[in-house]
């Protein structure tokens, strides 16, 4: 399933299928497709990822969250539109800041390209038995 962060983005898991002259390989890899407000991403390049649309997307869990962190919902809530506010912000005034998502990956522009890198501890947790094809793809 996907987790729709809004403003933001979704993040998903996909299988991709890779055919080689011995075998296939089918991995799990992350994937996160950008949705923010055009206007912030002015001058920027950002590569254009499509989440199948047999992949249910959810909601961002705010009560989930706040469990890890002993906040009211509401409060993580308005923390996560806060901040997402503010990098959409920073992105517009040509500010070019890092996103770093714990345990997931980093949300970075450089030379102009706003991408999404993933820690290979999130992608090798994702696929362990194929971990080095699903690092090479991602």
């Amino acid at each position: 399933q996907g987790v729709l962060i809004p403003g933001l983005g979704t993040f998903a898991v996909v299988h991709e299928r890779i055919n080689s002259t011995e075998e296939t390989y089918v991995v799990r890899i992350p994937v996160f497709q950008l949705d923010m407000d055009m206007s912030c991403l002015q001058e920027l390049v950002f590569p254009t990822v499509m989440i199948p649309g047999d992949i249910v997307i959810m909601p961002l869990d705010y009560w989930w969250l706040s469990q890890t962190n002993s906040l009211l919902p509401d409060v993580v809530r308005g923390c996560v539109e806060e901040t997402i506010l503010l990098y959409s912000f920073q992105l517009r005034d040509r500010q070019r800041p890092a996103f770093a998502f714990e345990n997931i990956g980093i949300l970075s522009c450089r030379d102009n390209v706003l991408c999404m890198q993933f820690h290979s501890s999130c992608i090798a947790g994702l696929e362990s038995r194929d971990t080095w094809v699903a690092l090479l793809l991602t």
